[in-house]
């Protein structure tokens, strides 16, 4: 079981690794190697363009691999996804530059940007059935929150491994290669994904569903005309933890930074201590939710957050970095009894044969 804990954190992981690398490559060097004739404005949002790219093909990898999980199996969806992001990932660490090959370098760029955007959404569905189809039925909330816990992971290994590149390098090696080196180490966290998932067998629900000739010949079809509203129930069901969350990292990493002064590297170690923090209760929300109603946690956590929200932007005026961390733990914390019980609640709208394309299409679609 733990094994598939692993396996399933390990997509999730990577997937916001990228996105917080992405984010600072975007921000920082990809206006100025891949979009030097721009002006710098033009060129960051060039930049930053690419960047929605990946959110943009999301909802392609999650039909065609949530699809593809209920069809042929949950493992051997994750180990594509795995690959393809991870393959990805490495080659825009090794991406010649528009001095070095011209128009043909953000092409590129967009087009590994396309690619990764694919596998990632059809990770997050496949990952949540991995861990809880493995799991106990009645301790779903705890093990299906192994995806969930891949966010505050991949934060936090990617803002280290940022610290120790700004660190070490001076900002001439860190334009000219040291950014590479972010995504290049990516592949570390991809062979240790693959060699555990390719131990693993498929999960006993999808043998024991193929044992029986039980798996659907239309999945989406099948989705959109019996399970719309447990379709729709699951999508909302993202909207508030992904505002929370966005509110919690890029808003107040931009707005603490630009407008109340905040030194970056102090935004950086509270949004380091929240993440180190949800390891431990991103587990712990999905495991109160198998004792207690799971609506009724993520409410609670939800009429929290809006109280947050209010009073996050008086605390931040105050301009203390020890006041910054409590803000952002409590924003977090907020967001962990959301998140965390979130996997197991968007599993149980959808029937077994249709668990893959449901909660792909449910994450994708939502998060767009």
């Amino acid at each position: 079981m733990y094994k598939a804990f692993a396996a399933s954190l390990t997509g999730t992981a990577l997937e916001f690794y990228d996105f917080a690398v992405y984010s600072a490559a975007a921000a920082i060097v990809f206006p100025l190697i891949f979009f030097p004739a721009s002006d710098p404005v033009t060129g960051t949002l060039l930049a930053f363009s690419t960047y929605a790219v990946g959110y943009i093909s999301r909802p392609v990898g999650g039909i065609i691999f949530g699809r593809l999980g209920d069809e042929i199996g949950r493992k051997k969806i994750l180990v594509i996804t795995l690959m393809l992001i991870g393959v990805a990932t490495f080659l825009i660490g090794l991406l010649p530059t528009y001095d070095n090959i011209g128009v043909i370098a953000p092409a590129i760029l967009v087009f590994l940007r396309f690619a990764q955007g694919v596998g990632v959404g059809g990770e997050w569905g496949g990952a949540v059935l991995l861990s809880s189809e493995f799991g106990d039925p009645n301790k779903r909330g705890f093990w299906a929150s192994a995806a969930q816990i891949g966010p505050p992971a991949g934060n936090l290994m990617a803002n280290g491994a940022l610290a120790v590149l700004t660190l070490t390098l001076s900002e001439e090696d860190f334009l000219s290669f040291g950014w590479r080196i972010a995504f290049l180490i990516s592949a570390l966290l991809v062979a240790f994904g693959l060699w555990i998932r390719l131990k693993l067998e498929d999960t006993p629900i999808f043998k024991a569903m193929e044992a029986r000739g039980d798996k659907p010949k239309a999945p989406i079809r099948e989705v959109l005309a019996t399970q719309r509203r447990p379709l729709i129930a699951a999508m909302l069901s993202r909207i508030g933890p992904d505002v929370l969350y966005a509110m919690c990292t890029v808003f107040t990493l931009t707005y603490g930074i630009q407008e109340l002064g905040f030194d970056r590297g102090q935004v950086l170690v509270a949004v380091m201590v929240g993440s180190a923090l949800q390891l431990f209760t991103m587990p712990l929300a999905g495991a109160i939710s198998d004792r207690i109603n799971r609506r009724l946690v993520y409410a609670i956590a939800a009429v929290g957050a809006a109280v947050w929200a209010y009073l996050f932007f008086i605390i931040l005026e105050g301009r203390s970095p020890v006041m910054l961390i409590v803000g952002i733990v409590l924003g977090l914390l907020c967001h962990s009894f959301m998140y965390g019980p979130q996997a197991a609640f968007v599993v149980e709208q959808f029937s077994p044969r249709l668990r893959s394309t449901g909660s792909s299409l449910a994450y994708t679609f939502a998060g767009i």
